[in-house]
């Protein structure tokens, strides 16, 4: 089958970028999948396609952009001009923007897919019920905040329209089935990313304890308390710790890191990275002793708790909302602190850096878990519904012929 991903991909770093190069990659290994169409965003370096293999056609077509106002039509276009089997949408609500109707008009994609007859598929990386407004960087006001709620509703109502909504937990599948009565949701986990042929080292680094964090920083991600918590721990167990501070600013927060680059000028090795290319994303993680999450609040699944389960590394976590949910689901392990304490999260660090047999439970724990959920099996279960809707829409036409 022919299918269209309508996704930002790297280079772009428009979030959601990374999952679906890996995602993409494992389609593009599935016997039934013969062409791959990316609808991607408009970057200034060509795409990535590093993974390409001689049985299935990748193509790229660069047909929308961030806050443009005219990605509905421009996306809509490029659906008619590579007329797919299928359309996989690889989305979270501020996909297409951060200015509120540029973001709107980008989510109604999927009905307009539902008008044309064409199978469509949505995988929906959160659900505005479970995001906390203020934390993730939308609004602080009681007003605005109601009102993104409404929104908010209507843009999932929108979103539903499509014939199969992916949610990557339980807990979304069950507030969109009892909220919106919506009997076209599925769960599809995460997935790991890289699954590696051998099992990991396991063992401390050398030299310097490496502590880690990635991702987008300055709305629920914050590392100031990380920074304060590490010299802390510095204080009371005389260790060499080297702080990685791994990624870029959030779009709703430029600047936010080079704030904290001069506001911590003065604390010993702490390296900001900027951003990290596909090809050091590994080696990052592997040179890592422990992986943190200084998160104050979550939007869903967590992409790099899986990845730092299938490099085996341990990981601290904040007991919060989805990201502890998850684990238990999953079957992740993690030290926990109470989210807005720099002793707390001291202490959960601590613990990991000077008890060496239990870092290396809780890291072949992760490395476990990751590898029981392989992109490639994720790609199965997406092309297990893309033959699914094949088979609706074929009894469906045939009604219509025989009435």
């Amino acid at each position: 089958m022919k299918i269209a991903v309508v996704t930002s991909f790297p280079p772009s770093k428009i979030t959601l970028n990374e999952y679906a190069f890996h995602l993409v990659k494992s389609l593009s290994d599935h016997e039934k999948i013969s062409e791959i169409v990316l609808l991607t965003d408009h970057t200034v370096e060509e795409k990535d396609l590093s993974f390409k293999n001689d049985d299935c056609i990748i193509t790229v077509k660069e047909c929308w952009s961030f806050n443009s106002y005219w990605n509905l039509k421009s996306v809509t276009k490029a659906i008619n001009e590579t007329n797919p089997d299928r359309v996989l949408f690889n989305l979270q609500f501020m996909k297409f923007g951060d200015k509120k109707v540029a973001a709107a008009l980008g989510l109604m994609l999927p009905l307009m897919c539902k008008l044309k007859k064409i199978p469509t598929v949505v995988l929906l990386h959160n659900i505005l019920e479970e995001v906390d407004l203020s934390s993730a960087g939308f609004t602080n006001n009681i007003i605005l905040k109601k009102a993104y709620n409404l929104i908010g509703s209507l843009l999932t109502r929108l979103i539903l329209q499509a014939d199969v909504v992916a949610v990557t937990m339980q807990k979304y599948v069950t507030i969109l089935q009892e909220k919106y009565n919506a009997s076209n949701v599925r769960l599809i986990p995460h997935g790991t990313f890289e699954t590696p042929q051998q099992e990991p080292s396991y063992d401390a680094n050398t030299g310097a304890l490496k502590v880690m964090t990635f991702g987008k920083f300055g709305t629920y991600k914050k590392v100031e308390n990380m920074i304060e918590a590490v010299e802390l721990v510095r204080e009371r167990t005389h260790l060499d710790i080297e702080i990685i501070v791994a990624g870029t600013d959030n779009p709703n927060v430029p600047g936010y890191l080079e704030g904290v680059k001069k506001k911590y000028s003065s604390v010993e090795k702490v390296t900001f990275t900027g951003y990290v290319e596909e090809d050091e994303v590994p080696v990052i993680f592997r040179e890592s002793d422990i992986v943190i999450f200084p998160y104050t609040s979550t939007t869903g699944s967590s992409g790099v708790l899986h990845q730092a389960g299938s490099y085996g590394k341990a990981v601290v976590m904040p007991d919060l909302g989805d990201l502890a949910l998850l684990t238990k689901e999953e079957g992740y392990r993690g030290e926990f602190f109470e989210p807005t304490s720099i002793t707390s999260l001291a202490d959960a660090i601590e613990v990991l850096l000077t008890n060496d047999a239990h870092r290396r439970a809780i890291a072949r724990s992760n490395f476990e878990a990751a590898t029981a959920y392989p992109m490639s099996k994720i790609a199965q279960l997406y092309v297990d519904v893309f033959d699914e809707l094949q088979t609706e829409y074929k009894s469906v036409n045939h009604l219509q012929v025989v009435n």
